[in-house]
């Protein structure tokens, strides 16, 4: 692939800032933004990650404040290490190679070693929060995000045009979906608190999940990253072992003081229509990602989000209108191709 004028700053910016120290830099990763992370190698072994934020494009200063709230809570994130906001350049602390996506692929038998230990850090995440710290998931946030669901799912992906009471009907389901979220107590929420964003620390003596994507976090509903931990957008995991977890997370809660619901069906309830609120915009954002931005591969995802939306839609009787619309939806993605 030609090198870009982006890749040529990078590689001039290194240079300028770690002068005759022979530094190598390597892809670490990317993600569905325009942000882009090189893993600077020296002689030594010695390594850091360079994020790469084009200032044009994205705002550098929401990472750092939520890093500082990280370290505050003494939560294992990238520290920062060196800044340069007018390039869109941080140098961050290593937390390795390993993720927690690749762990649970390569071995499912670890699931409950590796997971168990991420409620703990949730909890302690949860119990960090202070007021006006981090900007409100609120009403219009919510809605934002649901309307990703007509506009790219149902509009561009499948080429759909709602009839009149459909919009009607969508519009009575996303203002419950909002509703039953701003009823929920409120805490720090990562808002991708996902496996993908989760590393396993390799120089701690004990395993330690390591925290990563956290720029986007914002103070909200407790369920949200519970669920988005669980039901996630890489892999699926079944209704028992979820239901234990889910579990084990509220008696850790309720042990630590957190604002979680007295009883535990009244709980699951809140987990399952924040869920919804997730996976509806997900459906969204992923056609968004391949119709907009040029990214296929997130689609391929789609029927994983389909399955847990129309799983919701079925229990409750609010949402049965919706579980219709979910049903000829998805005679439609089969009939383009769309796999289960």
């Amino acid at each position: 692939m030609q090198a870009t004028p982006r890749d040529q700053l990078v590689t001039d910016w290194v240079a300028s800032r770690f002068p005759d120290q022979s530094v190598r830099i390597t892809p670490a990763s990317a993600d569905a933004s325009f942000r882009r992370y090189f893993r600077l190698t020296w002689p030594d072994g010695a390594t850091r990650i360079l994020m790469d934020a084009p200032p044009e494009k994205e705002d550098c200063k929401p990472f750092i404040h939520v890093a500082g709230l990280l370290a505050k809570a003494d939560l294992a994130a990238p520290r920062i290490l060196d800044k340069d906001l007018d390039n869109g350049f941080l140098v961050l602390t290593d937390l390795g190679r390993i993720g927690y996506l690749d762990a649970l692929n390569a071995d499912l038998s670890m699931a409950d070693l590796l997971i168990r230990p991420v409620l703990d850090i949730l909890v302690k995440w949860q119990l960090s929060t202070t007021a006006a710290t981090l900007p409100p998931y609120d009403a219009t946030l919510l809605r934002r995000e649901l309307d990703l669901f007509p506009e790219w799912f149902i509009g561009r992906h499948l080429g759909i045009e709602l009839s009149d009471d459909e919009k009607l009907m969508l519009d009575r389901t996303f203002k419950f979906l909002i509703n039953s979220a701003l009823a929920q107590p409120k805490v720090f929420v990562h808002r991708d608190f996902m496996p993908r964003n989760l590393m396993v620390v390799e120089s701690e003596a004990r395993l330690t999940p390591g925290i990563i994507d956290f720029q986007d976090a914002v103070c909200g509903p407790i369920t949200y990253d519970v669920v988005s931990l669980f039901r996630d957008a890489f892999i699926s995991w079944d209704e028992e072992q979820e239901i234990d977890w889910v579990v084990r997370y509220w008696e850790k809660a309720r042990a630590a003081g957190l604002p979680v619901r007295e009883d535990f069906g009244a709980f699951w309830r809140d987990y399952e229509l924040m869920g919804l609120q997730r996976h509806l915009k997900v459906l969204g954002i992923f056609c968004r990602l391949k119709y907009r931005d040029g990214k296929e591969k997130y689609s391929e995802d789609l029927p994983r989000f389909m399955n847990y939306a129309r799983k919701t839609a079925a229990r409750y009787v609010q949402l049965k209108p919706l579980q219709n619309l979910l049903d000829k939806l998805e005679g439609n993605t089969e009939q383009i191709g769309y796999r289960r």
